[in-house]
Order: structure tokens, then sequence, then C-alpha cells
């Protein structure tokens, strides 16, 4: 009989226990790991699921000890003054433990990232109202504040202030590393204090918190799995190879085509096919399969709902890992005609290609409200509602974050708007600051892209040929933004680089004209296209004023005074693309936009 030879161990630990292991440095990293990565929205996911007391996977942990088997360990970000020799190096859950130990025991503020890879400080709460209802999402109820526990609006003003435990415990939200330390009892104290709810109410949500929030955290157990030091170092290579090809969790599309192959269906292979339809339709070129899955759930959560008002529309990451094959089959052409129909949208507002698209997933619902609607959509009022909505999303910048509950509520809110029913939310929370045009200078803002989409909407013509710059116009042309008033004259004339950089000094032009215009002052480009091109004075005037430009400012080389202008102009046009009168003292009170019906206001 042969005796079993194992090369690990497998246990449970505890959380807490993990955490301090690594705080004092029993546990690190071994140096060939990769930085730790994780954003702010992975965090708060880990951070709910481990509040739910749901597995988040085992760890992966090697015996130091083997002079054959060394490697150079280093601590795991955000820990110092620890002992160089650790007793175990993470191989696999660095990203998990990481983040777990910033967000819950070290109290500091966590250095990471936005949606947008932004470098952000956060802090972790919890909002225990919202985490203790029934049938409440958790995620939601995970909140990380900035480092000042102050949240801003785009303007800089201060809409919340949670820089108190008075603030913290009145608003319900519970500071994470309080868990495992003393604070806990602190937050109980003040939170008994607090006189919203009566004394009965509250003694009742703290056992609630305790039991179902706090235990939870306290109590959590990882798999452990740890390799013995006697275990070659080829073979720890080797296992951590496998347990770490690409670094990252598996998406949502290849989970769901796993899902699928056990019913005898390859979503890999479909997806190609569908793809296979959009390659004629330049602005699809960045969709990614996990957008289109959202579309076809946003659809089918919408069609469910229809049914039975009780259930949700939603296209969350745990709604698509839902999705049906049969949905899926249901709904799949449908929403690839709705991506195609979306497309000849965006080309009718002047969006040519994937690169000047504000934002990728605003596609999402638009396909979706397309699919909905179907030969509706064609109508001339239908097209003006979704119109106005989209550029409310564009314009007010709503789609950096949180997108999956803004698309949830876009798709019944503009179905229903179209019905005669009230304006959705995004059409109600476009909000456009007058400033906002100083501050677009690269096309990493959607609204840049926008404005310059609106301007050959406009119907601009080219310096050089007066030809509307449009489809035809557009590739031959090598049509793309450009300066107003050249980088080279703004320099020489000492005109602030954060001024002539911004939009309003900026208009579509065709390369060969940008080229003429080289680094002269406008008075003498524009006479020397006038001489080359035998442009009347009359013409170049329409021509400029199809820019939204002063002709006399410009021709005067007036930076100031076109700046001004031209800042006025392209606050109308917004106004009018966003249905929405902008509130500026520079702007006529009596400023006239179009409606949906076409009238004026």
């Amino acid at each position: 009989m042969t005796t079993a030879i194992s090369t690990f161990d497998s246990t449970k630990m505890g959380l807490l226990d993990l955490l301090k292991d690594i705080k004092i440095g029993k546990t690190q990293l071994p140096d060939f790991q990769r930085g730790w990565v994780w954003d702010d929205d992975r965090i708060k996911n880990l951070l709910a699921s481990v509040s739910l007391a749901f597995p988040i996977g085992s760890i992966l942990l090697l015996e130091t000890g083997n002079d054959s088997t060394r490697f150079k360990p280093r601590p795991v970000e955000g820990v110092t003054d620890v002992p160089t020799e650790p007793e175990r190096l993470i191989l696999d859950g660095q990203q998990r433990l990481t983040s777990l130990f910033q967000s819950l025991l070290s109290e500091k503020p966590v250095l990471t990232h936005d949606i947008r890879k932004k470098e952000i400080k956060r802090h972790y709460f919890i909002n225990v109202f919202e985490a203790i209802k029934n049938d409440s999402d958790r995620e939601d109820a995970i909140i990380s504040l900035p480092e000042d526990l102050k949240l801003r609006n785009f303007r800089g003003e201060v809409t919340a202030d949670y820089s108190t435990l008075e603030l913290q415990c009145k608003a319900g939200l519970l500071y994470l590393p309080y868990i495992f330390n003393n604070g806990i009892w602190e937050w109980q104290n003040t939170f008994m204090t607090q006189d919203t709810i009566s004394q009965a109410e509250k003694w009742d949500t703290w056992g609630k918190i305790n039991s179902e929030i706090i235990q939870r955290f306290q109590q959590y157990q990882f798999p452990v799995i740890t390799l013995k030091k006697e275990t070659k170092k080829e073979a720890v290579c080797l296992v951590f190879e496998k347990v770490n090809t690409g670094g990252v969790t598996l998406t949502v599309f290849e989970l769901l085509t796993a899902t699928y192959a056990a019913e005898d269906f390859d979503l890999r292979n479909d997806w190609f096919s569908q793809k296979r339809k959009f390659k004629n339709h330049p602005q699809l070129g960045n969709l990614q399969n996990d957008d289109y899955l959202a579309a076809i759930t946003l659809l089918s959560t919408y069609e469910a709902h229809k049914q039975d008002n009780t259930k949700g529309v939603s296209c969350k990451r745990r709604d698509i890992l839902r999705l049906s094959l049969s949905n899926y089959k249901k709904y799949a052409e449908m929403i690839s005609n709705g991506f195609i129909t979306a497309s000849k949208f965006l080309m009718s507002q002047n969006f040519y290609k994937a690169k000047d698209i504000p934002y990728r997933t605003q596609l999402i619902p638009l396909a979706a409200i397309f699919s909905a609607l179907g030969d509706e959509a064609e109508q001339d009022t239908i097209k003006q509602y979704i119109s106005q909505w989209y550029w409310c999303g564009v314009l007010g910048e709503l789609y950096g974050s949180a997108n999956e509950t803004r698309f949830a509520k876009d798709l019944p809110e503009v179905l229903s708007w179209i019905e005669g029913k009230d304006e959705p939310t995004t059409v109600k929370d476009c909000n456009f600051s007058p400033n906002r045009l100083h501050t677009l200078r690269t096309r990493n803002s959607a609204a840049y892209k926008g404005v310059y989409a609106l301007l050959m909407h406009e119907g601009c013509m080219d310096f050089r040929t007066g030809d509307t710059i449009g489809l035809s116009t557009f590739y031959d042309e090598n049509i793309d933004i450009h300066h107003i008033f050249p980088v080279k004259y703004c320099n020489d004339n000492e005109i602030a680089e954060s001024d002539y950089n911004s939009i309003i000094n900026k208009s579509p032009l065709s390369y060969k004209t940008n080229r003429i215009i080289g680094g002269n002052a406008p008075s003498i480009y524009l006479e020397k296209l006038q001489k080359s091109t035998r442009i009347t004075e009359d013409r170049m005037n329409k021509i400029l004023h199809s820019h939204l430009i002063d002709p006399a400012t410009l021709k005067s080389n007036d930076f100031s005074l076109f700046f001004s202008k031209r800042k006025e102009s392209l606050l109308s046009l917004i106004s009018k693309a966003i249905g929405k009168k902008i509130e500026s003292p520079q702007l006529n009170n009596d400023l006239i936009f179009t409606n949906q019906d076409g009238g004026t206001n």
C-alpha cells in the first residue's frame, strides 16, 4: 500500500487573522508578483461579497524557509516597517487581500483609481440602513468617500459632508475599519444618541447591524491552500502561472460562454457572427462583447417587467449572468439590429468614427431603445425625443460611472416619455455649466467630442473649399478638429494656453486647410485663403458664420472678443441640442431653443 504524499495543506483562516499577518509582515508577496491594480468599483464589489459572507475564492500561499526556493519578498502595498523575512508568500489572492487590507485594516485612504483610470483616494463605508433592507442590493450599500469625507459636484461645491462621526451615524454610514477595532463601540454609542428614530428602533437596528454586517466581517473564513516549503521552485512557478493567467477575473462574456456551452451553444461563435454585421458601421468599431450582452439583458428584463411589474429592469453583472439561453436567442437579433440603427442615428448626428463617440457605453441603452421601438423609431418626432435624450447624456457628461443604474432608467423612461409621460432622468439630470467650455480641451471629454459633432451637424464649411463638412467630405478631406487662432500665434502673443486650447478656439477643418493656416495670424491666413481660392469677402463671412465665428473679431485678430462671442454662440448651440436654457449672464435672457415638438421656447 502506497502512502499518499501531499505537497500542500488545506485549511481555513479568519479574515482578521490573515490581515493581521499581512500587517506585521508574516505574510508578504514574492517580488515577481505584479502591482496591486484594483479600481474603486472592484473594491466595493469585493467588500459587498464579504459583508454577505459570500465566497470570494481561495487563497494560495507558499511557506518560506526553503533555501532552494527563495524569492525576494516585499510587503503588501500599504504595509510599512515589517520584518524582511516572512513566513508565507501570497501566490494567488494578492488583489483581494490587498484590497481588503487597505480598506479594512490600514485606516489610511486607499489610493486606487476610477473607471477612467484617474487616481483617487477613498475611505470605505457601509450604509447600514440600506444594507439591512430586505431585497436590497448590497453593492449599492458599499460607499467610497474622498479623503476629506466630503462629496462635491463638478463645480467643487460640497453636496454632502460626512467628515464627523456624528454626521456619519446620522446618515447610517459605518466606517468599515471600525469593525476590527474599538471604533465600533464609539460608533455604536454615537449612533444610539441620534434622535431621528426611537430608542426601540435604534436597538432593533443595531441588532441587525451586528448580526447581518459586523459579525459577517468578523467571522469571515478564507479557504487557504498552503504549498509546503519543500515544494520545488519549478513547481511553484508552474502553479503560479496556472492560477494567475491573465491576472484578471473572468468577464461576464467568458462566464456566460461557459454556461451556454453546457447547453451545446457556442456564444463566442455567435458573437463573431453578429459582429460581422457591424463591419460597415464604423461607429460600432469599439463595441465590446460585454456591451452586447448588457443590451440584450436590458431588453430582456424590460420585456419581463412589462409582463410583471414586480420584476426590475437591469443589466448589472449579476443580471447578465442570469440571462437564459432562450432569452439570449430571443433578443440577440433584435439587439444586433438595434445597434445598427443606433449607428445610423449617430451618423445622422455627425459622429463618423468610433474614436469620436462620446460614450461607448451609451450605445447600450440606445440600441435597446431602438430595438424596443422597431419601425416606430423611423418617425421624425420620435427621433427628436431620442436626440434630445442622447445629447443630454453627452453634454451633461452623465455616463462616466454607475452606468448600469442609468441604463435601467433610460430604456423604460425614454419609451414612456415618447408616449407623453415625464422626462427621463437623464434629461432632468443634464446640466451644462458655461465655464465647462473653458475646460474642454481634449478628446478625453465626452462633451468635447459632442461639441465637435454639433458644429458639423450645424453645417460648418471648410475655410478653404467652402464645402459643408459631412460624410462625403469627412474622410476625403481628412477632417479633424483644429485651432482657429493657431498655437504659435497664441504663444507669440502671450495668450493663455488654457484659453487657446479650449474647444472655444477649435473647429472642424480639413488637413490641407490647417496646413495653410500654419502659425499665422487669422488676418493673414484668411487673406491667403481668399486669394488662393478666390473666395469673396461675403462668402468667407458666411463660411466663418457656419462655425459660429464672428468674422470681424477674427479678421482683427481680437482673441478676447472672438473668444467671448464664440462662447456665447456655442452655449446657444448646446442649449438647442439639450432642449434647455443655459443660465449665464453672458447669454440673452430670451435665448431661443428648439423643443421636442419642433417649436421654440
